[in-house]
């Protein structure tokens, strides 16, 4: 899950993003509206969350940009944060296609709980528990668990076997996960996936016929699968 927090206070951008990050979500941060905006009309996000009073250009013009270019960048969802407190420009906000509205001071408990609810009603009817062998994600907690116990995994490792399990059954291009896992602001490059998915085929090692095996397709991506699933191999 990439999510676009439009912030332009650097001490509260960094706090929140950290937030998020330990959330297992990626967080690529703007800090004027027109970067925002720039991002918004080249990236593809699962969720904006956006300040309204922003240097360069207001936050209600970029949600206003945003909703103009339909398509499917056009109808990602938004969440606006703002210490503006006046019902006006609450219902300006809503009536220009913000899903939701946070006056500051808010608790991060409730920011948390609000973007998990955004991201699951944006998936509309999918699962909210995905599963591929002994393997599970439920997305209401964001938590895996392997063989019924708690898989420990690293935020990138997170959303390398998110991605995956998200897809269970379908190939994933490197370029897709290199997207969903790393922010534009990181310095990596599509070698590392390779590195993230060595480490979580280790936490996924197992003989058991339920057990969830990532296999690499040349030229194609990777694939999660079970065990089960895989033909056998052919006799040598």
């Amino acid at each position: 899950m990439r999510i676009l927090l439009v912030e332009d206070h650097l001490e509260l951008s960094h706090w929140l993003a950290k937030a998020l990050r330990d959330a297992h979500l990626t967080v690529e941060t703007a800090h004027n509206g027109a970067d925002a905006d720039a991002l918004l009309h080249t990236q593809e996000y699962s969720l904006v969350l956006l300040d309204l009073t922003l240097p360069k250009m207001d936050g209600l013009d970029v949600l206003r940009r945003l909703r103009a270019r339909g398509g499917t960048r056009g109808k990602t969802p938004v969440m606006i944060l703002t210490a503006r407190g006046g019902l006006d420009e609450k219902v300006q906000g809503l009536n220009l296609g913000a899903d939701d509205y946070m006056a500051k001071p808010f608790e991060l408990a409730e920011l948390e709980a609000r973007v998990k609810a955004l991201l699951r009603r944006s998936q509309g009817n999918e699962a909210l528990v995905h599963t591929c062998g002994a393997l599970s994600f439920d997305t209401v907690t964001r938590m895996f668990s392997y063989g019924g116990a708690p898989l420990p995994l690293t935020p990138r490792e997170h959303a390398v076997l998110e991605a995956l399990i998200t897809r269970s059954g379908r190939a994933v291009s490197k370029e897709k996960l290199f997207d969903e896992v790393f922010a534009l602001a990181d310095d990596a490059n599509l070698d590392a996936i390779e590195l993230y998915i060595h480490r979580v085929r280790k936490k996924l090692e197992s003989d058991a016929p339920d057990a969830a095996v990532i296999t690499t397709l040349r030229g194609i991506g990777y694939l999660l699968q079970p065990r089960s699933a895989m033909a056998p191999a052919a006799p040598k």
